[in-house]
């Protein structure tokens, strides 16, 4: 995890088979093979009529190496089996001519393989940077707000999901969002990105925070009156530090309230909920906001439905606040979301949802 960073864990997901280099054993397999027979026929003191295992060869280079690599290890085969010393070809079952068919055939196929390989790393490279660019890294320090957080994508393969979060500074302090928007997967990507274009504006220009969450909900409104049956919504928490960080509002629209981390508890932030941004519920209280004094030591924990929701094999909740306390002891903000996040995994080893944590804390430069 990167300190005060965003720590992307989906990465840790990514095997040989979805992209991640074959592991050493893969790219081991061919000069094994080739050792292998090797060291069969040498010490043997009858033919060995094992030529035909060497025909696995280049397609097994193929896995890990080039057509340079492929090729060189398809002639290696074939001066093998026309070694007198090897005697594979004895007493001459194994087709030549095949397993030089099947070498070009593989050199052509790694040729292939080379090229898409470099075409698929261009365009992960551009979809990655354009994933980070709607949910950037958060620094570990925006203002006199210690930051850190924690970012799981449920699709495979992406960065970004159907969570997001933010922290800026403003003229009237710190401000934050950590939400949920409808769904998960890049079907919600663009639902993410919209809401924090939308933030990043009200946070500059909007005299509260409430009025920066009502900057949000228009937004979900606009954009889902574009699409014909479309219903976008979101459920969100908007934080605000005064400019010393004595004191944090809080304003929850649809979504589980802030932990505050406090002498060793773990409490939730008794606010008035809202409702979710994006819908019109009319008989729904409008949120409430609630400024909360900070003390020395105190730290807000934020999380999504991820990781509130996660459960375990009998369906049983995460309890976050019974466990926070035990894993938040004597942890900053980057190691606090880091024990969690390992804590969730324990008791929801298929966790199928995004999973977004947010750790703030007053900066304090004795600290």
């Amino acid at each position: 995890m990167e300190r005060g960073g965003v720590a992307r864990v989906d990465g840790e997901r990514r095997g040989w088979l979805r992209g991640a280099p074959p592991p050493r054993w893969v790219r081991a397999l061919p000069i094994a093979l080739i050792a292998g027979v090797c060291v069969a026929t040498l010490v043997s003191p009858d033919p060995l009529d094992i030529g035909f295992l060497l025909g696995a060869i280049p397609p097994l280079a193929v896995l890990s190496y080039g057509p340079v690599a492929t090729g060189v290890l398809g002639a290696v085969v074939v001066v093998m089996l026309n070694v007198p010393a090897f005697r594979l070809d004895d007493p001459g079952q194994t087709d030549l001519l095949t397993i030089c068919f099947v070498a070009l055939l593989s050199v052509f196929v790694a040729f292939v393989r080379s090229r898409r390989d470099v075409q698929l790393d261009v365009e992960r490279t551009i979809a990655e940077a354009a994933q980070q660019a709607v949910v950037p890294p958060v620094p570990e320090r925006v203002g006199g707000v210690s930051c850190a957080g924690l970012y799981r994508a449920a699709e495979r393969g992406t960065l970004v999901g159907g969570d997001f979060f933010d922290v800026r500074d403003s003229a009237h302090g710190v401000r934050a969002v950590l939400g949920d928007v409808q769904g998960h997967g890049l079907a919600a990507i663009a639902t993410v990105a919209s809401l924090m274009g939308a933030f990043r504006e009200a946070v500059l220009d909007q005299p509260s925070l409430e009025a920066v969450a009502a900057r949000l909900d228009r937004r979900l409104a606009v954009d889902s009156a574009r699409v014909p049956h479309a219903e976008l919504f979101a459920t969100a928490v908007l934080l605000e530090f005064t400019p010393g960080a004595d004191a944090v509002r809080v304003v929850v629209c649809g979504h589980p309230p802030p932990v505050l981390l406090r002498d060793g508890a773990a409490t939730e932030v008794a606010v008035t909920p809202g409702a979710p941004l994006g819908l019109d519920l009319p008989d729904a209280p409008r949120p409430g906001g609630l400024l909360l004094p900070l003390c020395a030591g105190d730290r807000i924990f934020l999380a999504s439905d991820g990781v509130w929701e996660a459960r375990d094999t009998a369906d049983v909740f995460y309890p976050l606040t019974e466990r926070l306390p035990a894993l938040t002891a004597g942890a900053d903000p980057a190691t606090t979301a880091v024990r969690v996040w390992a804590d969730v995994v324990r008791h929801s080893p298929e966790v199928r949802d995004d999973v977004t944590m947010l750790v703030l804390a007053p900066w304090r430069p004795d600290r």
